[in-house]
């Protein structure tokens, strides 16, 4: 797929957030979570589709032997996960068009977290019966035929690409608020290139990840600087996001780019649930700027603060606090420091 049929692809897909905004019962900062769950889903559906006849080959080659596997094991092996047939996207469109496919994509989600213990809690369930409004009952089936328009044969990397884009999209349809889950790409992708971050068993630490970006444009960058899959494999992320629904949009974006990474639901100024001080070789984050009112009290003894300043009441701090405010916060925005340093 060259990049003018990729961004046709593109345009033809975000035409199922406008189908939402005219028919959902959804409020509008809602709208991603239901379509960016069907670009899993529908992901999901065509990775496992294409190593399918590897998985049965392989299953039936073993099957009656002391080295019998089941499909699921073998199936985790070949492509990293199990998908249960009332997975399968044909299974889910082909299904009358009405309220009942929102039971049926909830069951589906449930039982793809059930079967892959890397996915629990991550794919969004309750939402998609709210697309299902008494006087269209058939939206939701509109829209899922929308992502079966992408075609089977498409390079799975290019779903990365299309959650970004719709990330982006989402981000600035809401405006403002939209900075709270996602840096622009260019933005991100300029911190990478400055910072030039190495392969080999390295450890990154996002403290105010949002939706994964920081982490997706790293791989990115050493992928395209000659990182071999073994390089990639010892590349591990480690995040901390404070907003639930949040949290989610940052596991999927890294399942979809083949990221590895612990994103962990937690506000940083007060919690350090990855114990960062000393551990981690690269922080990089879009720190939450607007923030002003950080409890003095709660923050003064963490060592993670001491280096640069303690982050203060911007009302009521001096301009001596306000200076190390931004001390504490230049070396993130440019991206990486090596905390082991300190």
């Amino acid at each position: 797929m060259n990049s003018k049929e990729l961004k046709k692809l593109k345009d033809d897909l975000w035409h199922s957030a406008d189908m939402l905004r005219a028919g959902a019962h959804l409020a509008a900062n809602k709208y991603g979570q239901p379509i960016l769950g069907l670009i899993f889903l529908r992901y999901a559906d065509i990775l496992f589709k294409q190593h399918k006849p590897a998985i049965d080959a392989e299953y039936n080659r073993l099957k009656g032997s002391r080295a019998e596997k089941s499909i699921k094991e073998v199936a985790i092996e070949k492509c990293g996960f199990y998908l249960p047939e009332c997975a399968y996207y044909d299974f889910i469109n082909n299904a009358p068009d009405d309220a009942n496919k929102a039971t049926l994509i909830k069951k589906a989600m449930e039982e793809i977290e059930k079967e892959n213990d890397r996915m629990e809690g991550v794919l969004p369930k309750e939402v998609y019966g709210q697309l299902v409004p008494e006087e269209e009952p058939e939206l939701l089936s509109k829209i899922i035929r929308i992502f079966k328009n992408i075609p089977e044969n498409i390079e799975i990397d290019l779903f990365g690409e299309i959650y970004e884009y719709f990330l982006g999209n989402f981000a600035l349809n809401e405006g403002k608020d939209g900075g709270t889950f996602y840096t622009p790409a260019s933005v991100v992708r300029y911190m990478v290139e400055v910072l030039k971050p190495e392969v080999g068993n390295k450890l990154f630490l996002d403290p105010a990840c949002g939706s994964g970006g920081m982490f997706v444009q790293a791989a990115r960058y050493m992928h395209n600087h000659n990182a071999t899959n073994e390089d990639m494999m010892k590349f591990m992320c480690y995040g901390v996001e404070k907003d639930p629904d949040t949290v989610k949009l940052a596991k999927m974006n890294l399942l979809l780019h083949n990221v590895r990474g612990d994103v962990r639901e937690a506000n940083s100024f007060y919690s350090d649930p990855h114990d960062a001080v000393g551990r981690f070789d690269y922080v990089m984050a879009n720190p939450p700027f607007n923030v002003d009112e950080v409890v003095y009290d709660k923050v003064k003894d963490d060592p993670r603060f001491n280096v640069y300043g303690i982050p203060k009441n911007k009302s009521k701090s001096t301009k001596k606090d306000k200076d190390k405010k931004k001390l504490f916060l230049m070396p993130i925005i440019f991206g990486f420091h090596t905390l082991q340093q300190h």
